[in-house]
């Protein structure tokens, strides 16, 4: 794939590869929604669309602006797919709503409307849902107490057992078919006004289906039927409302992480204000045991700190004078002033929070697949209904009361409910859990990749490796230590790359300064040149003086056997002349040799290392470290084609790196999955997959977590499936009832929703 840096988005969320929704891009763009006008919609270049994309801007995260009011709320009572749909289209049709979107799996609505919030509340109310304006946080408030739904339904059964126990006594046929009507009518007053809503809007969702059985029951005079369906469909339909609400608040949870105040100190005082008051540059103190609820660095002060709620990792991190901390991270031991670095809506867990919602939003290629065919179903299933209502009688074949009967049973085994939420709840509750663990899944489609990955390809240096070298030896071959040393420092002192950094620090530790230098330049995957004195002095590996034509041959050996001992070498000289050899090792990270034996456990067929170091260091790396395969010597475009050459045989490989570095191979991999998230912005932009820590510890959980995902979702479709066939075979012979139906369609949606959050147990 070209790695362009245009970003391009889809009309539907599951027309455009991951890679072309990610890895094209520096700025992360939310899909737009199908139903957004075509003049404001983008297209896949692959499904021929032409439509121009209206460039969208983000602001404290907000992924819909236009002219007129952008607000997000909360939305409560949502349960299935279709309600979304339903809320969405009668929101759209309101001549004061510019734009829209309201997601199912997380609960969200964000609209661009010219009215007053209290206008879009009242709107939401009519469709039968609550909706509770976000904050500028984007922390929901605390959503009230409501029974109301409770209630009715409570109301609904009261009435519904009055009537069979009537039945039973004798009492005149009169009370006891009141009593069905009454229960009918409180149990299904809330379905009935999302139905109607529904109708209007165009849509066939469950409440539509539910209220014509209910409905059609009571004209064939089936007032027991009727009211156990609106009692069973409302009790269901609690349920999973609840159940839902569990794994959306896996992530809500997340918020309430960074305390509310901070301590900030003027002077010598210390005033307690809220963390939104708090400006960049302000200084705050933290205490032993508090939490802390801003980002920023220590200006003051020693401690260790517990970074899990960030990072994931479980054992704290010590912390001094300089280093960065997070929002959310409990200080443990000594007392820390810390100089705010970001406001509260641009701090690492409120970016998390936003990444997070932003993946929950954008639909898997399975739940998209899974939505097209409701559509489908539904209104096939519908029509079917009707003419079996219809027909069979006209031709003889049966009561009209039957064929009613029957068609009724068919509009509840209609609901596709089961099914349409088999993925989505999967996908919400898995990424809620990684997350919590500090890993960042930024849409389900990446999830379904890493459930599927056969081969790993590691960065080296900063990936497998601390990434922080150290000079270990020196070898002088012509003139002085101290001179060929200051050229080296002189040389290197404008890189920023490791090796040089290494270079830099021991020089500066044996008390040297740099030379007067000009014409500093870069020599890709080779090293770097300057003039010094007059003379063009150079600092890089073998090749670069074998280039130049130097006299390299008297330290071939010396050069083979220090790479081979796993260092890297910076040879330092000039066309003419080696003045020395200087050796830089990086040593492996605690967590590597750990972290790719549980890789091999769970059943990653290979692991592979790509370097631009040389083949003994290289080799020596990899066998200490346990990765199966290593490239050697690769230059960025080198690192491309050994992903290609990898993903032969139609191989799913994820490329591993630091996120900054090697972007051409992250976006050549089916998978990109950048580490050390939490310390830097690019990694938490460019990347599929995040670990906010600086390690691989997390790297087996989440490929377990993944698979796990992937394999819940299976099961969860084929079981929808499974129990709407055999209700739908059991109405022809007579044996299926519409209480049972309804049964069948809740209970089926209710076990999906329960083997789902089981992602939100598994523990890494």
């Amino acid at each position: 794939m070209p790695n362009e840096t245009k970003a391009t988005c889809c009309t539907d969320d599951a027309c455009c590869s991951p890679k072309e929704v990610t890895f094209k891009k520096t700025l992360s763009l939310t899909p737009v929604n199908p139903a957004v006008p075509a003049s404001t919609a983008s297209c896949c270049t692959d499904n021929g669309c032409t439509a121009e994309i209206k460039e969208r801007e983000e602001e404290k995260g907000a992924s819909i602006l236009e002219n007129g009011k952008h607000l997000e709320y909360r939305i409560e009572g949502m349960d299935c797919g279709a309600c979304a749909v339903t809320l969405e289209k009668h929101m759209r049709s309101l001549p004061y709503v510019t734009d829209i979107r309201v997601n199912f799996s997380t609960g969200n609505m964000k609209i661009v409307h010219n009215t007053t919030p209290e206008t879009i509340i009242s709107e939401v109310k009519k469709a039968g849902y609550t909706a509770i304006p976000a904050s500028s946080q984007r922390k929901a408030a605390k959503a009230p107490s409501s029974y109301s739904g409770i209630s009715l339904m409570a109301v609904s059964g009261i009435l519904l057992v009055l009537g069979s126990l009537s039945s039973l006594v004798q009492v005149p046929s009169t009370i006891v078919t009141t009593l069905y009507a009454a229960s009918i009518l409180v149990g299904g007053y809330k379905p009935a006004r999302s139905a109607y809503y529904a109708v209007k809007s165009g849509s066939l969702d469950m409440n539509v289906l539910m209220a014509s059985a209910a409905i059609g029951a009571a004209l064939i005079g089936e007032w027991l039927e009727g009211a156990t369906v609106v009692f069973l469909f409302a009790l269901g339909t609690t349920l999973q409302t609840k159940s839902i609400e569990r794994t959306r608040e896996s992530i809500r949870s997340l918020m309430d992480l960074a305390p509310p105040e901070a301590w900030v100190k003027q002077g010598i005082a210390l005033t307690r204000k809220p963390v939104e008051e708090v400006k960049i540059g302000d200084t705050i103190v933290v205490k032993p045991g508090e939490k802390i609820p801003l980002d920023g660095e220590i200006a003051a002060g020693t401690s260790s700190v517990n970074q899990a709620p960030i990072t994931g990792e479980s054992i704290p991190v010590d912390k001094q004078e300089g280093d960065p901390v997070y929002a959310g991270t409990v200080n443990e031991e000594g007392s820390l002033e810390i100089h705010v670095t970001k406001l509260v809506e641009d701090t690492t867990i409120a970016r998390i929070i936003h990444l997070v919602e932003e993946a929950q939003e954008k639909k898997a290629p399975t739940e998209a697949f899974v939505d097209r065919f409701a559509k489908i179903y539904t209104p096939i299933v519908f029509i079917l209904a009707i003419l079996i209502m219809i027909f069979p009688p006209l031709f003889g074949w049966g009561t009209w009361e039957a064929w009613l009967y029957k068609g009724l049973e068919l509009l509840v085994v209609a609901c596709p409910c089961a099914l349409v939420i088999s993925t989505p709840v999967a996908i919400v509750s898995a990424i809620g859990n990684a997350a919590r663990h500090g890993v960042l899944i930024k849409g389900g489609a990446f999830l379904e990749i890493a459930g599927t990955l056969q081969t790993l390809a590691f960065d080296k240096t900063g990936t497998l490796t601390e990434g922080k070298p150290k000079v270990v030896k020196v070898l002088t071959i012509n003139g002085t230590e101290q001179d060929m040393l200051a050229i080296a420092r002189t040389i290197e002192e404008h890189s920023k790359h490791p090796i040089a950094v290494a270079i830099m620090d021991y020089t500066s530790g044996q008390h040297l300064s740099s030379r007067q230098g000009e014409n500093f330049t870069t020599i890709v995957g080779k090293g770097a040149q300057a003039i010094i004195d007059g003379i063009s002095y150079y600092a890089g590996n073998l090749k670069l003086f074998q280039g130049l034509h130097a006299p390299t041959t008297s330290i071939e050996k010396q050069v083979l056997e220090l790479q081979n001992q796993g260092n890297t070498i910076v040879i330092i000289g000039t066309h003419d002349t080696i003045l020395g050899i200087i050796a830089v090792a990086d040593a492996i990270r605690k967590t590597t040799t750990d972290a790719l034996q549980k890789l091999k456990k769970i059943g990653i067929h290979q692991t592979v290392m790509l370097t631009g170091d040389n083949e003994g260091t290289a080799s020596h790396i990899a066998s200490t470290a346990g990765v199966d395969r290593y490239f050697a010597e690769l230059l960025p475009e080198d690192k491309v084609a050994a992903i290609k050459k990898l993903q032969e045989n139609n191989h799913v490989v994820a490329m591993v790196g630091d996120g900054i570095n090697d972007a051409p191979a992250l976006a050549t991999a089916n998978l990109g999955i950048a580490m050390g998230g939490a310390g830097t912005d690019t990694a938490m932009e460019t990347a599929d997959i995040i670990l906010m820590a600086d390690n691989l510890e997390k790297l087996p959980h989440t490929i377990t977590l993944s698979r796990k995902a992937l394999r819940i979702i299976k099961q969860n479709i084929w079981f929808s499936l499974i129990v709407k066939f055999i209700a739908l075979g059991l109405i022809f012979p007579g044996w299926l009832t519409l209480w049972l139906a309804v049964i069948s369609d809740t209970g089926a949606a209710l076990i999906v929703i329960a083997n789902s959050m089981r992602l939100l147990r598994i523990k890494n």
